[in-house]
């Protein structure tokens, strides 16, 4: 993927595993060079970036451990970047905390604030001041149906979501004089490690998806690398959902 201004170099946070990985894959194959963050997945890591170096060996991919649960930890990264120069950033990495909106525990509610939003924040405040300067650049944040549409048991990661689309629309609004794009991607259930506990729920889980199935990692990764691509250049400020036609329908069937 490169045009008069050269290759174009992505950031993706949480690319070890899962969707992250999938979304590695299709921006390597899509012609961009990749640094990927990671948490605890090292073997994965490492795997995926051998993997890359046959299937796209033309590109660079560099991965770096990094916990965005540590806020000190992020801050020496955030800074870090200001010094380099990327046209892409996909915030990938997540995390997870069902509870009762009445039995929140704000510790854990506020972790998964610092990892699913202010993470994001900071590292995307250290990019696009690049982008802004190259008039061009493309953020996508990986959002969740979850924030569009209510579930009991979801109230703190879903809010983390929310304040997620309501800062990239801000953010696409201030950018896009400067030639930058902002979006959100907003999946539904995925077929991936994550969904392991609900195994047992499957089945009754995709009986209620419009298309009966959950998505399969590479059919979210293909959005992002549109939204990284020439064509994608009028796209900004948009939260595009990728359920299944889920958050479509309305919740009671006759």
């Amino acid at each position: 993927m490169t045009t008069g201004g050269g290759t174009r170099r992505v950031l993706v946070t949480g690319g070890g595993r899962g969707l992250g990985a999938a979304i590695v894959r299709a921006l390597a194959e899509a012609g961009c060079d990749v640094d990927f963050t990671f948490r605890s997945a090292t073997t994965e890591a490492e795997s995926l970036k051998k993997e890359l170096t046959t299937v796209a060996p033309s590109r660079r991919v560099t991965a770096q451990a990094l916990d965005l649960a540590d806020r000190a930890a992020v801050e020496v990264f955030a800074t870090a970047l200001e010094r380099e120069e990327y046209f892409g950033f996909v915030h990938n990495a997540g995390q997870p905390y069902d509870a009762l909106a009445a039995m929140l525990a704000q510790d854990k509610a506020a972790a998964a604030m610092q990892v699913n939003f202010w993470s994001f924040t900071r590292l995307a405040k250290s990019v696009v001041r690049g982008m802004i300067r190259a008039r061009r650049g493309r953020i996508v944040a990986i959002g969740s149906v979850a924030a569009l549409q209510a579930t009991a048991g979801n109230a703190a990661y879903a809010a983390s979501k929310g304040a997620l689309i309501s800062y990239c629309r801000t953010l696409a609004v201030e950018t896009a004089k400067r030639g930058v794009t902002v979006n959100v991607v907003a999946p539904g259930f995925i077929d991936t490690d994550m969904m392991a506990p609900y195994a047992a729920h499957r089945a009754r889980m995709e009986e209620q998806i419009p298309l009966g199935r959950f998505a399969q990692p590479g059919e979210i990764a293909g959005l992002v690398a549109y939204l990284m691509s020439p064509s994608a250049g009028y796209v900004s400020g948009a939260v595009l959902p990728v359920d299944g036609a889920l958050t479509a329908q309305l919740g009671i069937h006759r």
